[in-house]
């Protein structure tokens, strides 16, 4: 069985949601659209105050290539355009819609029927990418990457093939694993959008082994698609990683920045985001609600929940039993590369993979000691950096250094601070000196 060769760790899995099949979140009173739902421009409000919306019509426009729109995910009318506290933590502008009824806009195929490519031969791959940047669709597995962009490769590049990512690598995080059992068609017929999207005939799924009926169950269906296959990988973190899922299907090694994966062939998208665009393409549907798993181990009902986009926090802690008294800690994520929300009324985003309530014990970090040069971070570390070497030099300013060794690399997935027996903040630095290092580059180039 398959898997990436360097460094890698194996945390706890705790994937107590996995039998929960995913149910339809309630409707908010208010949904609150955060204009930054992506990596890239933010959106721009094309309504105003007073305006009537209804479900899946346009909000606000994309502002830029590296930008996508933004739909309502709700019916009703637009209270304001404010600024609130995401779940970065910083104050953004979002549009404030008051919920009356679900009214859906026309042309949005709500049918459970599966359309299938065979059935759509005059698409074209400049239209199934027209319809992903129209419908609003991003990378959905926490990086918020606008697809369309990642569909139009650069000049000079080639795509070999189309990964799938459905790892589902962090702890807790079920949200992909029951997408799979419950709409295996529908991600197989999206894997064929973007093969045929970036010209490929080939395309892989990959799959970790702690989700055998998974792979079962698309290992039957994929025998309708002969050009797809599912790929078993042995159980490590951090292989969702882009590079580190390239490392384990292919076994080819993607350089460091400014290289991307398709200089090495490879075009990936995250399983949920696979089926957004099947949803996209074949339904009309522009990327309004998303799976999100709520889960802890105080939590009275773990699930994997729908959710409209703009749903407050709370209000799925609430339908999953609501808040144990214990809960030290709520992160938006995993436990690995989550962050933890400073509100429980941060709205529900395009990224939004998984809410985990930690209890108090479990969310306590442990007194930092001196490092005792054991170099466990470094067997840890997936890009083969040396991160007690970075978290140093980041805390020392010395930028040059950090620059110098690689922390352009770091895909910021934790394994050193987990690893490291002396509790040191070793995440906690290297993420600060990584976004400096950035800021100096660029600055640098614009020069």
């Amino acid at each position: 069985m398959k898997t990436f060769k360097i460094g890698g760790i194996h945390p706890s899995e705790n994937k107590l949601s996995a039998k929960s099949p995913i149910r339809q979140a309630g409707l908010p009173k208010q949904a609150v659209i955060s204009l930054y739902q992506h990596i890239g421009a933010p959106a721009k409000p094309v309504v105003a105050k007073g305006d009537e919306v209804k479900v899946g019509m346009l909000i606000a426009e994309a502002d830029g290539f590296v930008s996508v729109p933004i739909h309502s995910s709700v019916s009703g009318k637009v209270n304001k355009i404010d600024a609130i506290v995401d779940a970065s933590g910083y104050r953004r502008p979002a549009i404030f819609i008051d919920v009356e009824g679900d009214e859906w806009e026309e042309g949005i195929d709500r049918s459970e029927d599966l359309v299938t490519l065979a059935q759509h031969p005059e698409l074209t791959a400049e239209e199934i990418v027209g319809k992903i940047k129209a419908a609003g669709i991003v990378g959905m597995g926490g990086a918020t990457f606008p697809c369309h962009v990642k569909l139009s490769p650069p000049k000079g590049t080639k795509a070999e093939c189309v990964i799938i990512n459905a790892v589902e690598c962090e702890p807790y995080l079920t949200a992909d694993h029951r997408l799979m059992l419950e709409k295996p068609d529908e991600i197989l017929v999206g894997t064929e959008l973007i093969m045929k999207a970036v010209g490929v005939e080939k395309g892989y799924i990959g799959i970790e082994s702690n989700k055998p009926d998974a792979i079962a169950l698309l290992t039957e269906r994929a025998k309708q698609h002969p050009h797809i296959e599912i790929v078993p990988l042995k159980v490590k973190y951090p292989q969702g990683g882009e590079k580190q899922l390239i490392a384990a299907v292919m076994e080819r090694e993607v350089p460091a920045p400014p290289a991307l994966p398709i200089h090495v062939g490879a075009v990936v998208q995250n399983v949920g985001t696979t089926f957004a665009i099947y949803e996209a393409v074949m339904k009309n549907k522009p990327l309004f609600e998303r799976v999100i798993t709520v889960t802890g181990k105080d939590v009275h009902q773990p699930s994997n929940l729908l959710a409209r986009i703009g749903t407050p926090m709370s209000q799925l802690i609430d339908e999953c039993g609501g808040l144990p008294e214990d809960t030290g800690k709520v992160i938006g994520g995993g436990p690995m590369m989550g962050k933890a929300l400073m509100h429980l009324d941060v709205p529900v985003c395009k990224g939004s993979s998984g809410l985990l309530l930690l209890g108090e014990r479990e969310a306590r970090r442990k007194a930092p000691q001196p490092c005792i040069r054991c170099a466990k971070c470094v067997s840890a570390c997936p890009m083969g950096l040396e991160p007690y070497l970075l978290a140093t030099a980041s805390a020392l300013r010395k930028w040059d250094v950090a620059e110098e060794n690689g922390i352009t690399s770091c895909i910021e997935c934790g394994s050193c601070q987990f690893t490291c027996p002396s509790a040191r903040p070793i995440l906690d630095n290297v993420r600060m000196g990584k976004t400096t290092v950035m800021a100096l580059i660029r600055a640098r180039n614009a020069k």
